[in-house]
């Protein structure tokens, strides 16, 4: 590893982390081609202790993402492929009956790590789903009455294939709100499958990171001086005031059953803060809203069926309230 990035790495100084986060997208970069949206919008929830819901077709790289991710910074990651058959127990953990100390000993899940992939989640049943909401929520396993922390930092990544149905479980509107932001991880375009082809035929492995030169340029020291940097990035009245228009009006919107909660809100204006910070600024202007608010409240919506079957989305909803709804100047 470079002395420089090392000491990066762990400096805690708020504008080296800064640095350091925006050498993520290079070094993800080198092992996955043209995600660069999904790699700010991990970063954006790791500074805000949020959790991602991936969407995307199968192959578009969205495990690679997480682990390409995972390396860069230094972090733990475990995978776990929900399937109708996982039971609590796989994610979190259980007590096991040790016959030495005629004993029961705990023995953590999957779910005790930094970052958790959790792969197709709608396909496991709603019981199963519900064992990581105590975890995304509380940062904590309760296990025979028993809480057990979670490391630090803890993100979950779940993702879902959005054109098969069959066989699926899909999660509940208080499942869906638990999570920061929903990234949709698009097929690449023509120029950017042929350099994943050519990487390939070049003797690239997936399954080896570190062999395709992904290295760590940033630590948890980086994001705890980023999320401390954030926390202080000046948020004005107007702006928080237009936060509460925009999801006022999803609330309105002839389009929508179900619009976003004041727990949307909140979410919207921590991201945006987010983003300000990530783009050099320690203050939050209209424009950082408008870029984090379609993956921040498109999963908190709900569209009327007629709208559904009239090709409304809840993308277009959104957008349609962002053009109406007065900029503060």
């Amino acid at each position: 590893m470079d002395p420089t990035t090392d000491n990066a790495g762990r400096s805690g100084d708020p504008s080296t982390a800064r640095a350091s986060l925006e050498a993520l997208r290079a070094e993800i970069a080198k092992a996955v081609v043209g995600q660069d949206p999904a790699v700010t919008g991990l970063v954006v929830a790791l500074l805000c202790r949020g959790h991602v819901l991936l969407e995307g077709v199968p192959g578009v790289a969205k495990t690679l993402l997480v682990r390409a991710l995972a390396s860069a910074l230094e972090l733990d990651t475990k995978r776990v492929q929900f399937t109708p058959d996982l039971m609590p127990s796989d994610v979190t953990g259980s007590l096991v009956y040790d016959t030495r100390t005629a004993q029961f000993s705990f023995q953590p899940g999957p779910v005790f790590t930094n970052l958790l992939l959790a792969d197709e989640i709608n396909r496991t049943p709603p019981k199963t789903q519900s064992s990581l909401l105590e975890a995304m929520e509380e940062r904590q396993v309760t296990v025979d009455g028993t809480p057990r922390p979670l490391p630090e930092p803890f993100l979950v990544a779940a993702t879902q294939n959005p054109v098969e149905y069959e066989g699926t479980y899909p999660l509940p509107e208080a499942q869906l709100d638990r999570f920061l932001l929903k990234l949709t991880i698009p097929l690449p375009s023509r120029q950017d499958e042929i350099d994943v082809l050519t990487r390939h035929a070049s003797g690239f492995n997936p399954r080896d990171l570190r062999a395709a030169g992904v290295r760590p340029v940033a630590g948890p020291a980086d994001l705890e001086a980023a999320r401390a940097a954030v926390a202080t990035t000046a948020v004005s009245p107007e702006i928080t005031a237009y936060v509460v228009d925009i999801c006022r009006a999803t609330r309105e919107s002839p389009s929508l059953t179900l619009g976003v909660s004041p727990r949307g809100a909140t979410a919207l204006l921590a991201t945006s803060r987010a983003w300000a910070w990530l783009t050099g600024r320690d203050y939050v202007i209209p424009d950082d809203v408008k870029a984090l608010a379609l993956p921040t409240l498109r999963h908190r919506v709900q569209l009327r069926p007629e709208a559904e079957m009239e090709g409304v989305t809840a993308d277009s909803v959104i957008n349609a309230i962002l053009a109406h709804v007065p900029v503060p100047r």
